[in-house]
């Protein structure tokens, strides 16, 4: 898949699970591209170009302070995720009733 297309679309950005672990990080408040790789066994150049596509989606916004680039969370897309997961909360939720109903049967 290229990259453009993949940057396109919050699901497709978020299936990676690297991507989802700096989404995590970055949870906690801004932080510099060194810091967000600390935990990760892969070069600062893949970090970067991970971000790079978090960016592209609206997921992370960037700014230059002096030489470091820092970087923040924006949750706004992943709304679209929630809206789509809603769709299945009724299903689950009739399911697990029918469930609690069977097993106090």
């Amino acid at each position: 898949m290229s990259r453009p297309a993949a940057s396109a679309d919050v699901f497709q950005v978020i299936a990676d699970p690297t991507r989802r672990a700096l989404l995590d990080r970055l949870r906690h408040g801004e932080q510099p591209v060194k810091e967000l790789a600390e935990p990760f066994e892969m070069s600062l150049p893949a970090i970067s170009q991970h971000l790079q596509i978090l960016c592209e989606a609206g997921l992370v916004t960037m700014r230059k302070a002096g030489r470091q680039r820092l970087y923040q969370l924006n949750p706004e897309p992943l709304k679209q995720v929630l809206d789509w997961i809603a769709h299945y909360e009724q299903f689950w939720q009739k399911k697990l009733d029918a469930l609690g109903s069977y097993l106090e049967d």
